[in-house]
């Protein structure tokens, strides 16, 4: 099935749902440590980045800074949509939430600020409410 490309058909059917958890990022190198079960993994030159739960990253003594809540976008958007991360991105900014957006085959996945996480589904809802 073809992902949705239209942007007011995206942001009016996003459906914000924040998961449960807390995931922080971190970098390896070597690859991912035993026991870990990354959410997200991104190659860059510096190092494997790892995106896990916060307890993993604990418990395999990871550094990391960051705190942040996962919410997906529950709208399948198509890889070559134009225009959802912008919106989002902006409605977000506006409200002082920053975010880091990583895009699956099927969903968009956000990461804010864990102890504002519920305040940036409301703000999700209300970009979708008025698309």
């Amino acid at each position: 099935m073809a992902g949705e490309r239209d942007l007011t058909r995206l942001l009016s059917g996003m459906r914000p749902e924040l998961r449960p958890g807390r995931y922080v990022f971190t970098t390896v190198e070597g690859g991912v440590p035993d026991g870990v079960t990354p959410v997200v993994t991104v190659a860059e030159d510096e190092g494997l980045t790892v995106v896990l739960r916060q307890e993993e990253a604990d418990a395999a003594g990871l550094p990391y800074g960051h705190v942040a809540g996962w919410i997906t976008l529950r709208v399948h958007s198509a890889l070559e949509a134009v225009g959802l991360t912008a919106a989002v991105s902006r409605a977000l900014a506006d409200a002082g939430l920053s975010c880091n957006v990583i895009a699956g085959y099927h969903h968009d996945h956000l990461f804010v600020p864990y102890d504002r996480a519920t305040l940036a589904v409301a703000v999700l809802e209300d970009l979708a409410g008025r698309a």
